[in-house]
């Protein structure tokens, strides 16, 4: 049976980690992360090519790849336009920025986040849909 985490506290991450990363208050973004937390996105392969992992493990290493990210990509990524719906399943929790944006095309993403019983983020997976992956393909094809 899944335990299923505050709602207030869901809210909470999924409000604050949107609001932190749109002002890059990467600070305050990571302190959303527990210490030994893990962060799997293909965005690793085109920011650390040399590594060939897409994992970031720990608070702090995924402090300095948000910095890192933004070094390398100045320009946003996304509009970081989401339609303000979200979805809890115990202590998962998933959102999505899509690909349409009332500005035009966006990366697209789907946030998905276990949340520790601390109330910390202890895992977040962010899956890209095509649009994002041709920006990833031509980022990688850079670093070869």
């Amino acid at each position: 049976m899944n335990q299923t985490a505050d709602a207030k506290l869901m809210l909470h991450i999924f409000d604050t980690w949107h609001d932190t990363v749109r002002k890059r208050d990467l600070k305050s973004t990571a302190a959303l992360y527990a210490t030994d937390a893990v962060l799997e996105t293909p965005l690793a392969l085109a920011v650390y090519p040399e590594r060939k992992s897409g994992l970031i493990t720990g608070r702090e290493a995924i402090l300095t790849f948000f910095e890192d990210s933004i070094r390398k990509f100045p320009s946003d990524l996304s509009q970081w336009y989401r339609t303000g719906v979200f979805f809890v399943n115990g202590r998962q929790l998933t959102w999505e920025y899509p690909r349409v944006a009332p500005a035009g095309d966006q990366v697209d993403l789907m946030e998905m986040m276990d949340i520790g019983h601390d109330g910390l983020i202890a895992s977040h997976r962010v899956y890209w849909g095509w649009n994002g992956v041709k920006l990833l393909t031509s980022a990688l094809a850079r670093d070869l």
